[in-house]
């Protein structure tokens, strides 16, 4: 039906004067215009065969008609940022010249294909990368843009819905990315979801955290960086392990950002079961610092589920209740869980009271009796541990009730797919 819509382009060229502001359906501004007046668009439709993607990206740029003409919403900048912090431009990956020479060597390094990975921004058509100046090896310095893997910016700690159930204590610098989000109504403050710091202006969240339910506690107002015990207000201390009794390792004070922008999936609709696109960016007012207990974590390089053994752990973190007690917990908890493939995972979902169709934009973890991710850490990430750091490859959307059932898996949004919305959004 798309295609028929759209074959009437070609025979007629019309302009017309002033182009409404609107939204591409992946999340950039852009102006309502003619179709034949955006190229992008334009290239997709004289294609002699399109993709479901392409068709379903089209259909879904429509934005009315002038005349018989149909009108679509063409993005009016394709500038973005690299991984260093700087401005470039989303173009195929072949038309930028240090990406290309990257990618023409006889044997093409896993850091290299990682880091190009890491760059890739959404486009309709073709594979597009963020091109700007050649990268050079420096000091991390924070900025909006996610750091690239492999750069030693990301992803590294000190250690070398959803809480954490059957997990324990973690060290004070140990994932140094995770976020609590504090929601606010009239005077009063909520902590309800979590969060993962992936750049020195970004949280990423779920969907569900900032739209649905979740908002029922408030407007999501500030988000606080470096906690390790929330029982008190300050810097935190323990006791150094095997050192003097009165020796103590202390953190820095937390540091609370307001939201500037809270920014869900486009495509994320709360009232259905299914918890598609359950996935949300928030931008802080000011960049974050980097310290031994602030630190971004790294954007996946590539889709876990094509390699990943089943046998293999993920891990997961936060301050949710403990599943003996139901209190929620004052001190940072971790817990590892066994990777589940979407078709292993699928018949816990099966049943009555938690019929779900999963696909392959969720990723499943757990199913060990008394380990699980639940309700009060949503929105927490999914992590897997690299060989240089680590990788934030879900975010906690839903699972059991109650928490930590044998043989049901909690559901993680697969951050991968999203890789080039995250890059669509994110701006200087």
């Amino acid at each position: 039906m798309t295609r028929i819509w759209f074959t009437v382009i070609t025979l007629t060229y019309y302009v017309v004067d002033g182009h409404p502001p609107c939204l591409t359906p992946d999340g950039k501004g852009g102006e309502c215009k003619s179709i034949i007046e955006c190229p992008k668009l334009r290239t997709i439709v004289n294609k002699p065969k399109m993709t479901p993607y392409e068709a379903e990206f089209l259909k879904r740029s429509g934005c009315g008609f002038e005349d018989s003409l149909p009108k679509v919403c063409c993005a009016t900048t394709n500038t973005c940022l690299t991984p260093e912090g700087s401005e470039g431009q989303c173009i195929n990956v072949l038309e930028c010249k240090h990406i290309a020479k990257r990618l023409q060597s006889p044997t093409v390094s896993d850091k290299d294909k990682a880091y190009v990975n890491s760059i890739r921004c959404h486009s309709p058509t073709g594979f597009y990368v963020c091109c700007g100046q050649e990268p050079e090896p420096g000091v991390c310095v924070p900025s909006a843009a996610p750091p690239s893997p492999g750069s030693g910016c990301c992803g590294v700690d000190g250690s070398g819905g959803n809480r954490i159930t059957g997990g324990n204590a973690t060290s004070l610098d140990q994932y140094p990315w995770l976020a609590i989000i504090e929601n606010k109504r009239s005077d009063i403050t909520r902590v309800v979801c979590g969060g993962a710091l992936i750049s020195g202006r970004y949280v990423l969240t779920a969907g569900h955290c900032v739209k649905g339910l979740a908002s029922n506690a408030g407007t999501p107002a500030n988000v606080r960086l470096g906690e390790y015990d929330i029982s008190h207000e300050g810097a935190d201390c323990v006791p150094v392990e095997g050192g003097d009794s009165k020796d103590e390792d202390c953190t820095e004070e937390p540091v609370v950002i307001p939201i500037e922008r809270v920014i869900p999936h486009p495509d994320f609709d709360p009232t259905k079961r299914l918890r598609r696109h359950d996935i949300a960016l928030l931008r802080l007012s000011r960049l974050a610092p980097y310290t031994d207990f602030i630190r971004p974590i790294c954007l996946p390089t590539s889709d876990l589920t094509t390699y990943f053994p089943p046998s293999g752990r993920l891990f997961a973190a936060g301050w949710g209740p403990n599943n003996e007690t139901h209190e929620t917990s004052a001190v940072k908890l971790h817990v590892d869980l066994p990777y589940k493939t979407i078709e292993s995972c699928q018949p816990a979902y099966d049943v009555p009271k938690r019929h779900v169709a999963l696909w392959d934009h969720q990723i499943c973890a757990g199913g060990e009796k008394g380990k699980d991710t639940c309700k009060g850490d949503s929105g927490g990430p999914l992590m897997y541990s690299m060989a240089e750091a680590f990788e934030v490859v879900g975010v906690v959307s839903f699972g059991p009730t109650p928490c930590g059932l044998a043989n049901v898996p909690g559901v993680y949004t697969k951050v991968f797919n999203y890789l080039p919305w995250i890059r669509s959004v994110i701006q200087p």
